[in-house]
């Protein structure tokens, strides 16, 4: 089945709190931080070119600096 850019709600929540899930486990593990996050970037990027072409992951990443850039990803973190 293609992957739908319009995927319901219902399944993105639900791979966002498998994605948690396998979070906590890693520090569970003393995973650090940056292998944690490495891992997943790295296998996000396999996954996103097994279906999107080039220019659309430079797209997807461009949005991402984007985000770091303006702050927008430091502002929706917990203080503690």
């Amino acid at each position: 089945m293609p992957d739908d850019p319009n995927e319901s709600p219902a399944h993105l929540s639900h791979a966002g709190a498998v994605v948690d899930k396998a979070i906590e486990y890693m520090i569970s593990q003393n995973l650090s931080s940056l292998a944690i996050a490495s891992a997943l970037l790295g296998g996000s990027m396999a996954l996103l070119s097994r279906s999107m072409s080039d220019d659309a992951i430079i797209g997807i990443l461009t949005n991402a600096i984007g985000s770091v850039r303006s702050g927008e990803l430091r502002e929706h973190q917990d203080p503690s």
